[in-house]
C-alpha cells in the first residue's frame, strides 16, 4: 500500500513538473516573440556597416584580431575586405585559433593561414599581447571577436592586451561591434584584486553586459590598460540593436558553445571548470549537462569521448558519468530568470562522496 502511495506521488509530481515546464515554454515564446516585434529593424553589427570604416583605413597598413565568428553576412571579414583590395599585413588570433577548431586553453602557435596566406599571430600560447615586432609597421588594428558576456571568457581579455599594445605602438584601434547574447542581464561578484588572471584581467562582474565596443571604452574610461595609457579607439557600433533583445548568435562562438542553450548557461556552469564534475566537453552537449560516474539516483547519463577541434581529452573520458540534461531549461529560463543560477554547483557538491576533492 506504501509503495502504491509512493509512486501515485511520484506520478503526480512528474505530470506537474510536466506542467510547469510547458507553461514556461510558452511563457518563452511570448517573451520572445514581444522581444522581436519591440525590434522590427533588423540588428546589424559594426561589421555590416562598412560605410563608417572604409574610408578610415584605405590605404593604410592593417592588422586584425578575429576569428570565424568574424563575418559580413556569409563571408570573413578577412576574405571580405582583402576583396576590396586593403592592405591586411597579419591576422592575430585569439583562444580556439583564426578558424576556431582549437581547443580550451590549448595553446596557438604562429601561422600562416592556408587560404589567404597571411601570417597569424596567435594571442593564445606563450604571448598573449602583441610584441613591439608584431605592431611595427601598422597604422590600425581591427578587433572583431563575437563575445558571450562573461569575465571568464578569454576575447575580452585579448582585447585588453591588444589595446595596450596599440597604446604603447602608437596604433590606432577600430572595435566593430557585435551584440552581446547576455547582454541583457548583470550578475555576479567583481574579480577581486588577488585573483587577476588572463579569464579575469579586470574587476567587473562575472556576467558584465557590455558590448565589446562598451568594455573597450570603459578600459579607456577607467583607466585600466598599463600605466592608465589610453588607446587611440574607434568604435563602429551595432545598429538597432539594444540590451533588452535577445540575439541569437549566427555562428558559434568556440567549439564547446555550439548553440543558444549553451550560450546562455555558460556563465552559471562554467564554474564547474574548477570541479571534480564533467560539463559535457567530449559529447553533442556541452554546457547542457552536468554529471560525475559516482553519482547516485540520476537516471540520465552520458559518456564524453575524444572530440576533434572541441575536447581531445575531456574529463572521465570513456566513463560514463551520471547527471543531469539542462539542454531544455537553458535557453527557456535564463531568458526569464536573467541571473546566474548555482542550484546544480552547490546540488552537486552536497551529493559529492569526498567534497575535499569536488574542487581542483
Amino acid at each position: 500500500m506504501s509503495n502504491l502511495k509512493l509512486n501515485q506521488s511520484s506520478g503526480l509530481l512528474n505530470l506537474i513538473g510536466k506542467i510547469f515546464i510547458a507553461i514556461l515554454i510558452l511563457f518563452s515564446s511570448i517573451i520572445t516573440q514581444a522581444q522581436t516585434l519591440s525590434n522590427t529593424k533588423k540588428i546589424k553589427v559594426g561589421a555590416d556597416c562598412m560605410d563608417k570604416y572604409i574610408s578610415i583605413i584605405k590605404g593604410k597598413k592593417i592588422a586584425i584580431l578575429s576569428n570565424q565568428t568574424s563575418i559580413v553576412g556569409h563571408t570573413h571579414l578577412v576574405d571580405t575586405l582583402l576583396s576590396l583590395n586593403m592592405h591586411i599585413k597579419k591576422v592575430f588570433c585569439p583562444e580556439h585559433g583564426f578558424r576556431g577548431n582549437a581547443d580550451a586553453g590549448e595553446h596557438v602557435k604562429n601561422y600562416r593561414d592556408e587560404k589567404t596566406k597571411l601570417p597569424v599571430i596567435s594571442l593564445y600560447g606563450s604571448n598573449k599581447k602583441p610584441k613591439v615586432a608584431d605592431m611595427k609597421g601598422l597604422d590600425y588594428v581591427i578587433f572583431d571577436l563575437q563575445d558571450v558576456g562573461a569575465r571568464f571568457y578569454t576575447y575580452i581579455s585579448s582585447l585588453h592586451y591588444l589595446m595596450e599594445a596599440c597604446a604603447e605602438n602608437n596604433v590606432k584601434l577600430i572595435v566593430l561591434d557585435r551584440p552581446n547574447p547576455n547582454g541583457f542581464y548583470v550578475d555576479g561578484p567583481i574579480r577581486e584584486n588577488d585573483f587577476k588572471s588572463f579569464v579575469g584581467v579586470d574587476p567587473i562582474p562575472v556576467v558584465h553586459g557590455m558590448t565589446v565596443g562598451e568594455y573597450a571604452q570603459m578600459l579607456n574610461g577607467e583607466d585600466w590598460l598599463t600605466d592608465g595609457e589610453e588607446c587611440n579607439l574607434t568604435v563602429i557600433a551595432c545598429e538597432n540593436y539594444s540590451h533588452k533583445d535577445f540575439y541569437s548568435l549566427p555562428v558559434k562562438p568556440s567549439p564547446n558553445l555550439p548553440n543558444m542553450t549553451a550560450v546562455y548557461l555558460y556563465p552559471s556552469l562554467c564554474f564547474f571548470e574548477g570541479t571534480n564534475i564533467s560539463l559535457g566537453r567530449g559529447t553533442d552537449k556541452p554546457f547542457q549537462q552536468v554529471g560525475y560516474p559516482d553519482l547516485k539516483n540520476s537516471d540520465y547519463s552520458f559518456t564524453p569521448i575524444s572530440t576533434v577541434g572541441a575536447s581531445k581529452n575531456p574529463p572521465f573520458k570513456d566513463v560514463k558519468c551520471y547527471g543531469y540534461d539542462l539542454s531544455e531549461y537553458g535557453e527557456m529560463m535564463m531568458k526569464i530568470e536573467k541571473k546566474i543560477n548555482l542550484f546544480w554547483l552547490i546540488n552537486l557538491y552536497n551529493s559529492y562522496p569526498e567534497k575535499e576533492n569536488f574542487f581542483i
